[in-house]
């Protein structure tokens, strides 16, 4: 901020007389400048008062301030830049790139500004959530205290912004897509792995992150060996990489590590079965997947894809399947499903409450029962069983084993590669 410089009084000695006196407001200035002279002193003038400085707006704990109160200019942090490599590294510097890139600033439509607005949301709460959560608390607390925080920060307004999708608290061999259900009473315990991925939205572009916490060092090497991958799965992504190379590189790093477990010796295995993946607008899984073990898939990364590098390790087999022992929790409306006859009744008013408050966004029971929905489990597994919903079970490894989960928010700009959701934390 640029700030005027102050007006100097002009004192009289302490000394000397002050000459001449005050006169009506219209005296000739110049007559008082003369006296000036005359006296070798000057004629005090009215300080004027200062005008208070604008406090600027700091989050509060736990995170409740929107953050168009503290970027009151609508222009919010950019992420971690990292420039293209190799045959793609004239891209930095292109004028014809740079020039692509200032029309997408300008475009209300794809602007870079609605991302980061919701990667700075996700910052600001898993800055105080990695504070808040403890064993001792129950799974419910953990996952209300992030998306109310999610909800204020990002100043929810129904499908314009809001929560990205269900908040992922899963649990040591359960690897991916577990919330809890109302009811649920699992409390956190200090020997726990804890997976925490949850997602932010403005206008439908999805930040989706994640991160794991642990409070006893045995697995600090898995933990250690997940965010590596992910690290290295941004690094080498980029406009022209071949997914199923992508893919290897994540292999490498992963595999690198092992984990000492009462005296055994165990490898971390990437999870085959789970992949990062594209997100497209109001849509979590695009059209593109990046998996955890090297293939043959030559579909390339392109320039303006948006990408979420997710990479998950396991001491167990690293091959998960739905969970048996769990209720689902994760669903989300089909984007191209089939034009069927629904002929129960609460099925079709379930759906049009699902089209209302989530569109194509993932949503999970607790979400329901937040908006007034009450006895809908018929209705809503009618609704899959039509492919109409999508449901998305609990994923987890054999029993016994830990998983851990790190992801990552990628833009490929036309110029450089934006880590979006990159933080201090990780």
């Amino acid at each position: 901020m640029i700030t005027k410089p102050k007006k100097m009084s002009v004192a009289a000695p302490e000394d000397e007389e002050l000459v001449g006196h005050h006169e009506e407001a219209d005296s000739d200035e110049c007559a008082a400048e003369g006296d000036v002279g005359a006296g070798g002193d000057a004629k005090k003038k009215k300080k004027k008062k200062k005008k208070p400085k604008k406090k600027r707006v700091e989050q509060s704990d736990p995170p409740g301030v929107g953050l168009s109160k503290i970027f009151t200019d609508g222009v919010y942090p950019e992420g971690e830049v990292q420039p293209y490599k190799n045959d793609n590294a004239w891209r930095t510097t292109s004028e014809e790139k740079r020039y692509l890139e200032k029309m997408a600033l300008e475009d209300p439509e794809v602007t870079y500004q609605n991302i980061r607005r919701a990667a700075e949301v996700h910052r600001q709460v898993r800055r105080y959530a990695r504070k808040y959560i403890r064993p001792g608390q129950s799974l419910t607390e953990i996952a209300e205290y992030i998306e109310n925080g999610t909800r204020a920060l990002v100043e929810e307004n129904g499908l314009e912004c809001g929560v990205g999708f269900p908040t992922g608290l899963s649990l040591n061999s359960c690897a991916a897509h577990f919330t809890p259900n109302a009811g649920d009473t699992t409390i956190l315990q200090s020997g726990d792995i804890l997976k925490v991925d949850f997602g932010v939205h403005v206008k439908g572009r999805i930040l989706d992150s994640a991160f794991t916490l642990t409070w006893e060092p045995t697995y600090d090497k898995l933990v250690e060996a997940v965010k590596a991958a992910t690290d290295t799965g941004v690094r080498e992504a980029g406009v022209d990489v071949r997914l199923g190379e992508l893919a290897g590189y994540i292999q490498e790093t992963m595999e690198s590590y092992e984990v000492e477990v009462k005296g055994k010796v165990l490898p971390v295995k990437p999870i085959e079965n789970l992949s990062g993946h594209s997100i497209g607008v109001y849509q979590i899984h695009g059209g593109k997947s990046v998996l955890l073990v090297k293939n043959e898939d030559p579909t390339k990364m392109e320039e303006g894809d948006y990408f979420a590098i997710e990479t998950f390790g396991s001491t167990g087999r690293g091959r998960v399947v739905d969970s048996v022992n769990g209720d689902c929790s994760h669903f989300a409306k089909i984007i191209d499903a089939p034009r069927v006859p629904i002929r129960l009744t609460s099925a079709k008013s379930l759906l049009r409450t699902i089209t209302t408050n989530f569109g194509t966004l993932p949503f999970c029971r607790r979400y329901l029962d937040r908006i007034g929905e009450s006895k809908y489990l018929l209705a809503l597994n009618h609704l899959v069983q039509q492919g109409i919903v999508q449901d998305y079970p609990p994923l987890c490894d054999a029993i016994g084993s830990m998983t851990a989960q790190f992801e990552h928010t990628i833009l490929l700009r036309p110029t450089v590669k934006e880590v979006v959701s990159r933080g201090d934390d990780y």
